[in-house]
């Protein structure tokens, strides 16, 4: 009796592995990444990343990961705003003799409201240039959850502080 249980149970095992192995995530939830890394603009170049996404920069010796966007108050498409709103990115940073910082970049200057779009790390300078997607006025911003996708540029600063 008790070889039937262990067999019946390895069955029930098996067929779950099998059928976890074969799922995936839903076309509509994936995050496209289009394969521009980075794009030269008359600045420099801006490099790319999608929500969620880790990667490690040789040129800057340093670790970036997106962690995700954690304020969107941009005036969504097609709507008349008093302020046109404001998005602001999660980014870890982490260097090869640094412990990891997080960085909350926004998409335009501040000061009033505490919201930069530069902070500087590790001797370089990193600026937040592109949110995407922008908001319409149908699906707001819960649906973008995950979806997001930003651009940074990294320049060597002229300040010798970890963070300013």
């Amino acid at each position: 009796m008790l070889y039937k249980a262990i067999i019946l149970s390895t069955g029930l095992l098996l067929v779950n592995c099998k059928t976890q192995k074969g799922t995936q995530v839903p076309q509509k939830d994936q995050v496209k990444n289009s394969g521009n890394l980075t794009k030269n603009s008359n600045e420099g170049s801006v490099i790319y990343f999608n929500e969620g996404e880790n990667r490690f920069l040789d040129e800057y010796q340093m670790n970036v990961t997106f962690k995700g966007i954690s304020e969107d108050s941009c005036c969504p498409k097609d709507v008349n705003c008093i302020w046109a709103g404001v998005a602001v990115a999660e980014l870890e940073v982490m260097g090869t003799a640094t412990r990891p910082m997080t960085l909350s970049l926004a998409s335009l200057d501040n000061k009033g409201r505490n919201y930069h779009q530069s902070a500087d790390f590790n001797g370089y300078t990193i600026t937040l240039t592109e949110v995407n997607p922008y908001p319409g006025s149908a699906e707001g911003t819960k649906n973008l959850k995950g979806k997001y996708r930003i651009g940074i540029m990294i320049k060597k600063s002229d300040n010798t502080a970890t963070m300013k």
